[in-house]
C-alpha cells in the first residue's frame, strides 16, 4: 500500500484475476477492509420458464408465491437487551469522556453484526432465487418515501410519530432495498417490479377484492370464495401472476413497470 508499506490481510474469497484496483476502508466499529474492484458476471438463468413472486413486509421479510416465508436475521434478544443497556449508558456518559468513546464503539460494534447478518441473508436468499427462477417479480414500492420521518413541523405536528418511527424502523431492518438491489445485480433483465395496488387485497383464486378478506397480519380469507391463505403469501401469488386493480376496482392483469413507451398508431 503507498505510504504504508506490505499490509498482511485475510482473504474472505476467491478475487477473480480481471480485479486492477482495490479499496481500504474502516467500518464504524473499527474493523479494516479491503475490497477489490470488480463487476461479477451475471448468474445464469435455469431455463425453466418459472416465475416467482415476492411479498415485502414487516413481520415476515419476504414471501414468496412458493409459500415460502423468509425472515432477515436480527439481533438475538440478549443481544437487544445489552444494546439498551448500552444506550442508557451512553446517555448518562460526559461528552468528550473516554467511557463515553468505549460505549460508543460497543454499540457500534452490536450494530455492524446486525448489518452484516442482513447483508448476509440479502446475498444468499438472492442468489438462491435467481438460481430457481428465470423471472422474478417485486412490487414497484418507493422504499424513501415509505420510510419518511412523520415528525412534522412546530406549526404542523405529525400523528403517532413513535408508532411510524418504529415502522420505519421494521423496514429497513428487513432490508427490502438490498434485497431488490442484489436481485438486480445478479439477474439483470430478470427482475419485474409490479404495481403495488390491492394486491394484498385481492383473492388469488378467484380474483375478488375485498378489504374485509385480509383478517389479519398473517391470515386471508376471502369473504367471495372462502378461499383460505396466507396474507403474505397469497399477495405474493397476485405479484407473480403480475394482478394489480386500479383505484376503480376493476381488475386486471399489469405490465411490469418502466417499459420502453410503445407508438400508437392512428386509426383508420
Amino acid at each position: 500500500m503507498p505510504k504504508a508499506g506490505w499490509v498482511r490481510f485475510r482473504w474472505s474469497r476467491t478475487v477473480p484475476p480481471d480485479a486492477k484496483s482495490y479499496r481500504v476502508t474502516m467500518d464504524r466499529a473499527g474493523r479494516w477492509h479491503v475490497a477489490f474492484a470488480v463487476i461479477p458476471a451475471p448468474v445464469p438463468a435455469p431455463g425453466n420458464g418459472q416465475t416467482v413472486g415476492i411479498d415485502r413486509g414487516v413481520a415476515v421479510s419476504a414471501a414468496l408465491s412458493t409459500g415460502q416465508l423468509l425472515h432477515c436475521p436480527a439481533l438475538t434478544a440478549r443481544e437487544q437487551a445489552r444494546l439498551r443497556r448500552l444506550q442508557r449508558k451512553l446517555a448518562r456518559a460526559t461528552r468528550g469522556s473516554n467511557r463515553r468513546s468505549r460505549v460508543k464503539h460497543a454499540i457500534a460494534r452490536l450494530k455492524a453484526r446486525e448489518t452484516d447478518r442482513r447483508k448476509d441473508w440479502a446475498e444468499k436468499t438472492s442468489t438462491d432465487l435467481v438460481r430457481r427462477f428465470d423471472v422474478i417479480r417485486v412490487e414497484n414500492l418507493k422504499i424513501t418515501t415509505m420510510t419518511r420521518s412523520a415528525k412534522g413541523t412546530e406549526e404542523i405536528p405529525g400523528r403517532n410519530v413513535r408508532a411510524k418511527a418504529g415502522l420505519n424502523r421494521g423496514i429497513l431492518a428487513s432490508g427490502w432495498g438490498l434485497l431488490v438491489r442484489r436481485l438486480q445485480d445478479k439477474a439483470p433483465g430478470r427482475v419485474q417490479k409490479i404495481k403495488p395496488h390491492y394486491t394484498s387485497q385481492r383473492c388469488s383464486a378467484c380474483g375478488e377484492v375485498d378489504r374485509g378478506s385480509r383478517e389479519s397480519q398473517a391470515v386471508f380469507r376471502c369473504t367471495a370464495c372462502g378461499f383460505a391463505c396466507n396474507a403474505d403469501v397469497n399477495a405474493a401469488i397476485n405479484i407473480a401472476a403480475g394482478h394489480a386493480v386500479t383505484a376503480r376496482g376493476g381488475d386486471g392483469v399489469t405490465r411490469p413497470v418502466n417499459r420502453e413507451p410503445q407508438l400508437l398508431l392512428p386509426s383508420g
